[in-house]
């Protein structure tokens, strides 16, 4: 799951603009910051001075921009355990590193094993994607073998990815990326009425929410010293623009979609037994025949029409707000490719029955068709042996940990290239393929939120564009997941049988709600004779490649201005846009002495 524990970040300025060695701890700045909005003044400063039971403290004084260097190390609110590494230079982001540091070593313990437990491993790769490794590994099997399956099998696929869709894509923009454009301490200064008033203006059909009780439960947080949720971030901060009654209607909408995100899992649980790491799959279709009946599909529809209700009515209408209250996030965090492997089949024949479409835009231009055989893995700045760049089919996972040089080998993810070149993956990539191959639903959906927002289709690409297209194809898939549930046939059949060669190769690509999933497999004497997987965060967050070309996110972050080098939400922004999966890291603080939240200049 997402840490929640605090950033350690060191910023490493060739001219301090303070003494070197000094130290701010951050989350008891902050609580003097909130205890000073909260506190019942109204004057909505962030005045320094003692807050109960916190201590005396002050706090940070904003520095005079310096050229330098920004790491980030871990970045949190993701998956994983991710370092980022900005130059600064005129108060902007002029280079990046990224650097994923952990390794997993899952192709390496896949080898000799049965393919038809190959998914149990892969699912269990990541808490949050949960499903989407086990239904590539399936897919993978079943391509090398030639089995196609049953309707039934495909629509309980369709319908379990979905929900993973709707679930994760909630649980990012309210709980990994709200808190970089919502300002919790200028929430304690609303006016409840008035956000009641702003709520009903914005979306009518919303459900009803207690804004001064929301209001409270916030207060009662600062009050008690203890922030929780919502510790180590850069409040006070003049890059945050939302009025306070927009922060206390986005604050309301973070606790309510703690609730609806739990009601979502259920979903996963009626036709796959359990989430996190579904039970239900298996290589040739899935398992639950006896759950394929009117009961069931009808409880299903229920969390479905509710989740459903939440993001017509609730998500979406937050997405187009923080789009028109940071129109200048329009214009950063951009690339120019993107890749997309394409999801929901709707008949046995793909990628031509794609709901989502596969396809390439590269250099922004037209959609091109993908050809698997155009996808190298370059290793030259990774942590792994050699500097050849190979195929996935043919990859080769040695681990070789040197030193972290940004200059040489800086990560433990590859570099994975399509045609030589970065691309991004994900929501971003997705929507705008299916844009350009004139889908219906989402050329309505983009269309109509461009006019909300005021924005053009080029600023698509953007930070706030993939913000935007996150909310957008999670309408849609919701919409659609209907008409899926209607397509299953009670005691219909959900397995094909099979049987095992000796040897064989294939591939399974789908989706992840953070973008193009991949597994590559060689069966050798009836056993697993390599497998590699290229995964979202591969893609977005790889280093450079042994052409010294920058991955997406390293080039999205060139030119984002960053205002408090101390406390560098800008970059987190567009970091957070991308929904990083790094892989699964666990990391053990002490609250008492926010011994993870340290603020070192040198």
């Amino acid at each position: 799951m997402s840490e929640q524990s605090e950033n350690i970040i060191r910023t490493e300025m060739e001219k301090s603009p303070l003494p070197k060695g000094r130290d701010i701890i951050a989350p008891a700045a902050m609580l003097v910051a909130l205890s000073a909005c909260g506190g019942g003044s109204g004057s909505g400063s962030s005045a320094a001075g003692a807050s109960s039971g916190t201590g005396a403290t002050t706090t940070p004084t904003l520095p005079t921009p310096a050229d330098g260097r920004i790491t980030i190390d871990p970045v949190t609110r993701i998956e994983g355990h991710l370092r980022l590494e900005t130059e600064i230079k005129n108060g902007q982001v002029a280079s990046a590193w990224s650097s994923g540091m952990l390794f997993r070593g899952i192709e390496t313990i896949l080898k000799g094993r049965n393919p038809e437990d190959a998914w149990l491993f892969t699912q269990r790769l990541c808490g949050v994607c949960t499903y989407v490794h086990g239904e590539a590994s399936v897919r993978c099997v079943e391509n090398a073998l030639g089995i196609t399956v049953p309707s039934n099998a495909r629509v309980v696929r369709n319908l379990l990815m979905g929900a993973q869709f709707l679930h994760d894509h909630i649980v990012h923009f309210y709980h990994l990326s709200a808190l970089d454009w919502v300002d919790i301490t200028s929430a304690l200064q609303a006016d409840p009425a008035a956000t009641a008033a702003l709520a009903t203006s914005i979306s009518p059909d919303a459900p009803a929410i207690d804004f001064a009780a929301s209001k409270t439960r916030l207060q009662a947080l600062v009050s008690s010293g203890q922030l929780g949720i919502f510790a180590g971030a850069y409040w006070p901060h003049e890059a945050y623009l939302l009025t306070p009654e927009e922060n206390l209607l986005l604050a309301a909408h973070y606790l309510e979609a703690l609730k609806l995100q739990a009601k979502a899992v259920r979903m996963h649980a009626i036709f796959g037994g359990k989430n996190p790491h579904v039970q239900s799959l298996r290589v040739g279709g899935v398992t639950c025949s006896y759950d394929i009946d009117a009961a069931r599909i009808s409880e299903f529809r229920a969390v479905l029409d509710e989740v459903r209700a939440f993001i017509d009515t609730v998500y979406l209408p937050d997405a187009v707000l923080v789009a028109q209250a940071y129109p200048e996030w329009a214009g950063l965090g951009a690339t120019s490719n993107l890749l997309a492997y394409g999801e929901f089949p709707q008949t046995e024949s793909e990628p031509a029955s794609l709901y989502f479409p596969q396809g390439v835009i590269m250099n922004r231009g037209p959609v091109a068709a993908l050809n698997p055989a155009d996808i190298h893995e370059h290793v030259r700045h990774s942590w792994y042996e050699g500097e050849a760049a190979l195929p996935p089919s043919s990859g080769v996972t040695a681990p070789m940990f040197t030193a972290h040089d940004t200059a040489d080998r800086y990560s433990w993810l590859k570099a994975p290239r399509y045609q030589g070149e970065p691309v991004e993956v994900g929501p971003l990539a997705r929507v705008m393929i299916a844009y350009g191959l004139n889908h219906p639903e989402i050329k309505a959906a983009v269309d109509g939120f461009l006019q909300e927002a005021g924005l053009e289709l080029s600023q698509m690409y953007s930070t706030i564009g993939r913000i935007a297209a996150r909310a957008l194809e999670t309408q849609v898939i919701a919409g659609a997941m209907g008409s899926w549930l209607n397509q299953l046939q009670p005691g219909g059949s959900v397995f094909q049988s099979w049987s095992m060669p000796a040897s064989a190769s294939g591939y399974g690509l789908n989706e992840a709600p953070r973008g193009a999933v991949g597994h590559w497999l060689q069966i050798q004497n009836g056993t697993i004779g390599n497998y590699q997987l290229v995964v979202p965060s591969t893609w977005n967050f790889g280093p450079r490649c042994s052409a010294d070309k920058p991955g997406p996110v390293e080039s999205a972050l060139v030119g984002t201005p960053v205002v408090d080098t101390q406390r560098p939400v800008e970059i987190l922004r567009t970091v957070h846009s991308f929904d990083p999966c790094i892989a699964c890291a666990v990391h053990v603080i002490d609250p008492q002495q926010d011994s993870l939240f340290t603020v070192r200049v040198t």
